[in-house]
């Protein structure tokens, strides 16, 4: 596992603990917390250039074989 998926994976964590354990407006960080997780490494792979994703693709398929 990669250390950005890590961070990705603690990121949901957190934001979830504070979903379910802490009551009051506290829902609406771990919300924020769960989407900033899920939003930015899709950001940055919009932000890639066809050539970029393209070898990106490729790459990850070397890795799963």
């Amino acid at each position: 596992m990669t250390p950005h998926m890590k961070w990705g994976i603690a990121g949901i964590v957190i934001g979830l603990i504070l979903l379910i354990a802490l009551p009051g407006w506290i829902w609406e960080v771990g919300a924020a917390f769960i989407l900033l997780a899920i939003a930015v490494p899709v950001g940055a792979y919009l932000m890639l250039d066809p050539s970029q994703r393209r070898r990106l693709r490729e790459i990850r398929r070397r890795q799963i074989r």
